[in-house]
């Protein structure tokens, strides 16, 4: 059974105080310049956990028939 997701549904996200900074404002920081690519692939994979929860299950390899 899924669940019916809407618009407004909340979406939690750990980022650090510079990711957010590089999302919210575009700050730029020269030594990390990964900071922005990191923080929006946590937000990505957060709106793919809500949007297709079984997919983020893990598999069990050992109970597949290989």
């Amino acid at each position: 059974m899924q669940a019916t997701l809407h618009p407004d549904d909340i979406v939690h996200i750990e980022l650090t105080v510079k990711e957010a900074m590089a999302l919210g404002s575009g700050v730029k920081y020269m030594s990390n310049s990964g900071i922005a690519v990191k923080a929006k692939r946590k937000v990505l994979q957060s709106l793919e956990r809500k949007i297709l929860p079984e997919a983020s299950r893990k598999i069990d390899y050992h109970t597949l028939e290989v």
